[in-house]
C-alpha cells in the first residue's frame, strides 16, 4: 500500500508539474489539479486504513470491514472507469451513479458495524476503539471516491 501511495504523490506532483507548463490542457488546470488531490487523498486515506490494521495488530477482519472493502473496490473501478472517459466525457454518467449508490451503501454498512460494535457484550473497550477508527477511516475513504466523481460530475458540465 505504501508503495502505491507514493506512486500516486509522485504522478500527482507530476501532474501539478505539466499543469504549470506552457502547454494548455482542454480541461481547467485547476480542475485538473484538484481531481489529482482528491484521487491522491483516496490512495493517502486507503494506506492510513493499511497502517491501522497493522499498528492495531488486528487479526481478523469483521465482515462488515470487508463489505466496505468491496465497495471501495468496486468505487474505485468505477472511477478508473469514468477517468478513462475524461477527454469527452461520453458515458460516464452510470459508473458515477454507480459511486454514489457505493457510497450510500457504505453509510449503510458503517451505520449496522457501529450498532453491531456497540451492542456486542463480547467487545473490549479497546477492541471497540480500534474498529470505531477503523470503520471511519474506511468511510471516510468511501466519502472520498464520492467526492471525486463530484468533481468529475463538475468537469463534465464545465466541458459540454
Amino acid at each position: 500500500m505504501r508503495d502505491l501511495e507514493h506512486r500516486c504523490d509522485d504522478i500527482t506532483h507530476d501532474l501539478y508539474n505539466l499543469t504549470n507548463s506552457t502547454f494548455v490542457p482542454p480541461i481547467d488546470p485547476a480542475d485538473i489539479l484538484h481531481l489529482a488531490h482528491s484521487v491522491d487523498e483516496i490512495v493517502d486515506l486507503a494506506e492510513e486504513v493499511s497502517d491501522k490494521i497493522g499498528l492495531y495488530e488486528i487479526r481478523s477482519i469483521t465482515e462488515s470491514a470487508k463489505n466496505m472493502g468491496q465497495c471501495l473496490a468496486d468505487a474505485g473501478s468505477r472511477l478508473s472507469e469514468a477517468l478513462d472517459h475524461l477527454a469527452d466525457f461520453e458515458g460516464i454518467a452510470p459508473a458515477l451513479e454507480d459511486v454514489h449508490r457505493l457510497e450510500n451503501d457504505g453509510d449503510r454498512i458503517t451505520r449496522d458495524a457501529l450498532q453491531k460494535l456497540f451492542d456486542s457484550e463480547h467487545q473490549s473497550a479497546e477492541e471497540l476503539i480500534k474498529w470505531k477508527d477503523l470503520y471511519a477511516l474506511l468511510e471516510s475513504t468511501l466519502d472520498e471516491c464520492e467526492s471525486v466523481a463530484e468533481i468529475v460530475e463538475t468537469m463534465a458540465i464545465k466541458n459540454a
